[in-house]
């Protein structure tokens, strides 16, 4: 099983290996690595993509205790130093895209592109944190009970067609197993102000149907960014954007991606 020992957890990762340049993949809240499917499977003929479950998600052993998305920023840059990769294009979703940020805060040099679905740089205001929270405080107590379970599937990933498997795999977590999780999300810092210092070229992905996160955060990011090559908004798709929408997603992804590392198209 392809788990590595990374600064006391055991993290989960699956990499399609190949002599092409790295991309690193990171999910967002509630998902695992096989959101990323669609992505690993477009863009693997030409790259070294690796997708790994970050601390309380999917098959990583994760110790309970209290992280923040430093956190997770540094066990990304671990597992590129277990794999022997010195650069990668860094993508993420929502939370995956909070890690990224912030892994090219802490390694410049080592994030040699971002590609950012549905995220930020900033906090959500503090209505939208109270519910958050309300949702998380029913979680703690009751488990993964069917009508919350739907209410979070409804924001991440849109119209009921979407929500398999992820209701099945939702109705199987330890409730406690959010509690960290759902900390780090919701106390995360605002890292606005610092955005300037993030150099690597940048191309954003929002969809027009996202509640979680409203456009105008990401239009502002894609502003903020230096290296921003644009903003691509994907009509129709809510938060799991790049998994419900990959076809509207995917091909400017591998354009930009060819862009970077123009030695890897063919």
């Amino acid at each position: 099983m392809p788990f590595a020992s990374i600064r006391g957890q055991r993290l989960f990762y699956e990499d399609t290996g190949g002599p092409g340049p790295a991309v690193l993949l990171s999910h967002g809240f509630m998902m695992d690595r096989t959101m990323f499917a669609p992505q690993v499977a477009a863009l693997a003929p030409r790259f070294r993509v690796v997708t790994w479950d970050q601390r309380g998600f999917g098959d990583t052993d994760f110790d309970g205790q209290p992280f923040t998305y430093w956190d997770s920023a540094a066990d990304a840059l671990g597992l590129l130093d277990h794999l022997g990769i010195d650069r990668a294009a860094f993508g993420g979703m929502s939370q995956g895209g909070f890690l990224s940020l912030r892994a090219a805060l802490l390694a410049p040099d080592r994030v040699s592109a971002l590609a950012l679905f549905s995220t930020q740089a900033g906090v959500d205001p503090p209505h939208v944190l109270e519910s958050y929270r309300q949702m998380m405080t029913t979680w703690l107590a009751m488990g993964p009970i069917d009508p919350l379970i739907e209410g979070i599937a409804q924001i991440i990933l849109g119209p009921p067609e979407h929500w398999e498997p992820w209701l099945s795999r939702w109705r199987t977590l330890p409730k406690e197993r959010l509690r960290q999780p759902a900390t780090a999300l919701l106390d995360r810092d605002d890292i606005t102000a610092r955005l300037g210092e993030i150099t690597a070229p940048a191309l954003l992905f929002h969809g027009t149907a996202d509640h979680a996160i409203p456009m105008e955060r990401a239009e502002a990011l894609a502003t903020n960014l230096p290296g921003s090559k644009g903003l691509v908004k994907l009509e129709g798709a809510a938060h799991a954007a790049n998994l419900t929408h990959s076809a509207q997603a995917n091909p400017p992804l591998l354009d930009f991606l060819n862009t970077v590392f123009p030695n890897a198209a063919r």
